[in-house]
């Protein structure tokens, strides 16, 4: 079996992920379990952690995670760096955290802007980003769609800048709890891609009436026989992401490569936004988490470069 060098972990709200990685952050195992921050087993943190890393534990190798677990919510609070930031200032902001048993849990810090906005975990995504292709680090733009989606610039290997949309937090909202839930609800929601691009259509196409006037339109047209009832949570998906892409959009750079980086269906969805827009070149990187974990991991000197 091969040595263990880091056991990397991806600490959110709703699950928990650990990778086992051995010499130049190759995968060995891996695990998952819904143990986020809302959903803790019987003795909390440490218990969580014990727990998924049964068996792991005994290498005396490092331990690292990034995400929800350094939030004031959290396993301990570790205090946001200043964007614009790289992985040396996330290295440097480290907080190792008693993980019982003589063990040190070192939590990556998030990123806060001034405007303000903040993040937990992307910016350790972003770094996976670059190391899986270094070209992105001079100039390049990462989208990380999911409840709250994150824009992030990236100049000269550092986030120099970065936007949050709460679009798919926004979409439950009204999806559950609003009048423009129901006709699909009750009628047995179906997917339909000629929704979706009829809601994007709908937002790029009124730019100066914007999401809010266009909402109610997911209701009326189905009253007036012009969508099925069906179909209108994939039109309404479509104006909600619509609106975050005529958004950013304004102030992204043409020049600079767009990247997507989550879910590979919510990607899909995004990545098929963007054409109407004129980006038909949007790729999706796996394992940015896991490259993520072992730069900072490296640049903190918790593990050493093989070369």
């Amino acid at each position: 079996m091969s040595a263990a060098r880091l056991i990397a972990l991806d600490w959110g709200t709703s699950s928990l992920r650990a990778w086992r990685l051995g010499e130049g952050g190759k995968l060995l195992a891996q695990r998952q379990q819904p143990w986020g921050l809302m959903h803790l087993p019987e003795g909390g943190f440490e218990a969580a952690l014990h727990g998924m890393a049964k068996g792991w534990l005994d290498d005396g190798v490092p331990l690292i995670a990034a995400g929800m677990v350094g939030s004031a919510q959290g396993w301990r609070e570790v205090p946001y760096v200043d964007c614009p930031a790289g992985a040396e200032a996330l290295a440097a902001g480290l907080l190792a955290a008693d993980a019982g048993g003589g063990l040190k849990l070192h939590i990556v810090p998030g990123v806060r802007h001034a405007r303000p906005d903040v993040m937990r975990g992307e910016e350790t995504q972003c770094l996976g980003a670059l190391a899986l292709q270094p070209g992105l680090a001079e100039h390049s733009t990462l989208l990380l769609p999911g409840t709250h989606s994150k824009w992030l610039r990236v100049a000269q290997g550092r986030i120099v800048d970065f936007q949050t949309f709460m679009t798919g937090e926004l979409y439950a909202l009204l999806r559950e709890h609003s009048i423009l839930g129901r006709p699909a609800l009750s009628a047995g929601e179906t997917s339909s891609d000629d929704a979706f691009d009829r809601g994007v259509a709908a937002v790029r196409d009124a730019p100066l009436v914007g999401l809010s006037p266009l909402l109610f339109s997911a209701r009326t047209l189905v009253l007036a026989g012009q969508l099925e009832a069906a179909h209108s949570l994939d039109y309404l998906s479509g104006l909600l992401i619509g609106e975050e892409l005529r958004c950013a959009l304004t102030q992204h750079d043409a020049a600079a490569p767009l990247r997507l980086i989550g879910d590979a269906s919510l990607c899909a969805r995004y990545r098929r936004a963007l054409v109407p827009h004129g980006i038909h070149e949007a790729p999706t990187l796996e394992g940015a988490t896991v490259a993520g974990l072992w730069q900072v991991a490296l640049r903190a000197g918790l593990i050493e470069d093989a070369e």
